[in-house]
């Protein structure tokens, strides 16, 4: 998918969009750095309690703004005098080291096709609202720009307007969408999808799923429901299990990527609507306490506003521009 964006768009495009999609969490994150440091020569004990301040207004998370601070304290520890010129480095190295160790530094993101697993299977979670079906229609769209059949299927039948939503991205994007009456069995549609996409020679099918946190056994036995029928069809499915979360929430995105990770083995997630929000620190929260690799960011409404994620470019783009630069 990294390969489409750097064939159909140069990189100062996509670096454009980026910085635009992020302006409100920088903006955010360093004004409030600005404030922490403001008086001070040194980073020392009371800069680093502002800084944890900032990282957590930042929905950073607790439990990775405190690996943050553990860091950068050691740091300090060890090169005895750092000044507050210096904060800013320090802390982009440490959240470079945070997602190079949760997604690979190099990764371009995104999902690739391996020739030897087609139909490629991607099976879409996550609550009402978050953008799941934009998103799935985005990544039709760009799989079509890639030269791949697609095929999607309505599997959450829980709502009529999910159904509806879902043909009418197909009709957008010009892909075919396998689709029963709504209350039908989630897992009937999966099954049906995937046999409509052997059959018609598809590339890659891409499954929504019912939008609703219920009680977590209940979303687990769908879930896995769903996977076993599939299997019949193509052994392996589902290739991807894709969690996609509003990163504008910021700590309501954290509690629902513990509760379907619980639920069910999600493999990546895409974070949407970083473009409304200066919560855009929950991308490095999320990352890391997950354990789960951040592939997609939504930044607007475009089709290409669902980037591939892509960690050194996050981070280059997150603390540029800042008047704490030196």
């Amino acid at each position: 998918m990294a390969s489409f964006f750097s064939k159909i768009f140069s990189k100062k495009e996509t670096r454009e969009t980026l910085d635009n999609g992020l302006e409100k969490t920088k903006k955010g994150l360093f004004e409030k750095l600005a404030r922490a440091v403001a008086g001070k020569s040194k980073v020392d004990e009371d800069v680093l309690d502002e800084l944890e301040n900032v990282l957590l207004t930042s929905d950073v998370g607790i439990d990775t703004t405190l690996e943050i601070i553990h860091a950068i304290e050691a740091r300090v520890a060890r090169d005895k005098y750092v000044n507050t010129n210096e904060l800013h480095h320090i802390l982009r190295e440490e959240v470079a080291a945070l997602l190079t160790r949760n997604t690979g530094m190099d990764d371009e993101g995104g999902f690739d096709v391996p020739a030897d697993k087609v139909p490629y299977v991607i099976m879409v979670v996550g609550v009402n609202g978050v953008g799941k079906t934009t998103t799935i229609g985005k990544l039709a769209w760009q799989f079509k720009q890639m030269g791949k059949k697609v095929v999607l299927g309505a599997a959450d039948t829980f709502r009529a307007a999910a159904i509806e939503q879902l043909v009418v991205w197909g009709e957008r994007v010009d892909v075919p969408v396998v689709k029963q009456q709504m209350g039908s069995d989630p897992a009937s549609v999966a099954y049906d999808t995937l046999n409509s996409a052997k059959a018609s020679g598809a590339d890659v099918v891409i499954i929504d799923t019912a939008g609703r946190l219920h009680n977590k056994v209940g979303l687990m036995n769908e879930l896995t429901k769903i996977k076993n029928v599939m299997r019949k069809v193509v052994p392996d499915a589902p290739h991807e299990v894709l969690l996609v979360l509003d990163g504008s929430t910021g700590q309501n995105a954290f509690e629902q990527a513990k509760q379907f990770v619980k639920a069910t083995e999600v493999t990546a997630m895409a974070i949407t609507k970083l473009d409304g929000t200066a919560k855009g620190g929950v991308v490095i929260g999320i990352s890391n306490q997950m354990k789960v690799p951040v592939k997609y960011i939504g930044l607007g409404e475009k089709m290409t506003d669902l980037q591939p994620f892509n960690c050194r470019e996050f981070v280059d783009s997150l603390f540029s521009g800042s008047s704490l630069e030196g």
